[in-house]
């Protein structure tokens, strides 16, 4: 979100107060040092969170930044993020500093329809700003009996964090090179497999996380005459602050 004046910031909490609920942090968790659990609780009544969806929520006087749930129950008011910490940026900041007792305000969620439920085979890319997004995909795609995969670009200190958060049918790739390549982003695992033809290519693709990343896949996809929906959504960018 782009940066507001403080008084803008602080009218729209006084003015919205009934559309952006106080949340109180109940449980806080480290996977290791960069990825972090947040759980809140507050009332959540007519919230729509629909897979993919982002609530915006104020990390400085100025600044408010987008963080997809990777679990919400608007009945017990229960909200859970998955925070990847990283540098020294007010959204790293703000949610390392964050713990249990501490309240924040959110934003109702909003963002577009990702979730295909007449779509068999379901891909979803990412890096770790995108494992929220695969946790709470997973088990609605489980209980609709898709086939999916995962695919993610991680640094080698977060190769497991898939594993610690339960989920299946995931592929791990270096951000050194595969998605830096639109060479090598052709290679990758699903375009070699027998089956592209008859099942992957009409898919639903949901791709997230760099930017950069992001568009380099959907080339590839593209090249090898994916049909079906390309999502595409760049949650970050180098060199730019707060998408």
């Amino acid at each position: 979100m782009p940066r507001i004046a403080k008084w803008v910031g602080d009218a729209m909490e006084s003015l919205l107060a009934s559309k952006i609920p106080l949340m109180q942090v109940t449980e806080t968790s480290y996977l290791n040092p960069s990825i972090k659990k947040i759980r809140f609780s507050g009332n959540l009544s007519g919230m729509n969170f629909q897979l993919g969806y982002a609530v915006a929520i104020r990390v400085s006087d100025t600044e408010f930044r987008n963080y997809t749930a990777s679990f919400s129950d608007v009945a017990t008011g229960t909200l859970e993020l998955l925070i990847h910490l990283h540098g020294s940026a007010p959204g790293s900041q703000f949610m390392t500093n964050l713990k249990p007792g501490d309240e924040v305000r959110i934003s109702m969620p909003r963002g577009q329809k990702q979730y295909d439920p007449l779509v068999k085979q379901q891909l979803l890319f990412g890096d770790e700003t995108s494992l929220a997004l695969a946790c709470a995909f997973q088990p609605v795609l489980k209980k609709g009996q898709h086939e999916f995969q995962f695919y993610f670009e991680l640094d080698e200190e977060n190769r497991q964090v898939p594993d610690l958060l339960g989920l299946e049918n995931y592929t791990v790739f270096s951000k050194k090179d595969t998605f830096r390549s639109e060479q090598r982003s052709n290679e990758v695992p699903l375009f070699e497999t027998s089956r592209w033809k008859s099942c992957w290519q009409a898919s639903n693709y949901v791709l997230t996380g760099n930017g950069q990343s992001v568009q380099t896949f959907r080339k590839a996809l593209k090249n090898n005459h994916a049909r079906g929906r390309i999502f595409t959504k760049g949650y970050w960018l180098e060199g730019k602050t707060g998408l």
